[in-house]
């Protein structure tokens, strides 16, 4: 029998998540049944990922963006009918944020430098004071070429700022709201910066930093390695899982 307890100490082993500092609560945010028969996988928790989740008979859900974030809220409104579906139907939660970002087998950022074959990979891109990126050289591609590769990996539509190289040759990845690290990528002389949503100054910031950056979406750069993290709970445990993804272009 998988408990609930055998997951909690096996996810937040395997991604070290007391020893990251984070906004997030990471690892158990809602106690639910105490055994686990399937766990359900998504990108952020919400109402309906959680009807979702209860509908294919959960009794475990584990996300990237979880609810708590390091303030006290009061159990009210759109986020007391969260905690309350969750507790109503036994369900557990549990969250990994920036363990999930800078994990460097199954984190988003080096599954996107890998699925673009990048070798001599190594940490880049600091986010209050952690580092969560990664950077590497790949064979020289085009633009179109690499934001292909990685479409078909995140299933999204990549915006483009080709402000770069004509040929990319190093490529730098921060995934979701990373794209304030875009200045490191350009002091790094990056030809390429990866990330998941942009605001308003990167347009100018890779124009005059001579670079190219790819937005995924601040959703679909994350699902990565939520999809990993199930299949290393599967393996593990053996219990079965499933990914839901509740579609977000954002």
């Amino acid at each position: 029998m998988v408990t609930r307890e055998d997951v909690v100490s096996f996810l937040n082993e395997y991604l070290h998540s007391a020893e990251i500092p984070d906004a997030s609560l990471n690892g158990l945010q809602a106690e639910g049944r105490a055994r686990v028969r399937k766990i359900v996988f998504g990108v952020s928790a919400g109402l309906e990922l959680f009807k979702r989740a209860k509908a294919a008979g959960a009794d475990m859900i584990v996300v990237h963006h979880g609810l708590l974030w390091g303030k006290e809220q009061p159990l009210t409104g759109l986020f007391g009918r969260r905690v309350a579906f969750l507790l109503q139907n036994q369900i557990s939660l549990l969250g990994y944020h920036l363990p999930l970002d800078k994990h460097p087998l199954i984190g988003h950022n080096a599954l996107l430098l890998q699925a673009l074959g990048a070798k001599n990979v190594r940490p880049f891109g600091v986010y209050h004071g952690q580092t969560i990126g990664f950077c590497g050289e790949i064979r020289a591609v085009s633009l179109r070429a690499a934001a292909g590769k990685l479409e078909r990996f995140c299933s999204a539509k990549a915006f483009a700022l080709p402000y770069g190289p004509k040929e990319v040759c190093t490529v730098g990845a921060v995934s979701g709201g990373g794209w304030s690290m875009l200045t490191d990528a350009i002091n790094e002389k990056l030809d390429l910066f990866v990330t998941g949503s942009l605001d308003e100054p990167a347009q100018e910031l890779c124009r005059e930093g001579k670079i190219n950056c790819l937005a995924l979406g601040h959703y679909n750069s994350e699902k990565p390695g939520v999809l990993a993290l199930m299949d290393l709970t599967r393996k593990e445990f053996g219990v079965e899982t499933e990914f839901i993804d509740i579609q977000n272009p954002i």
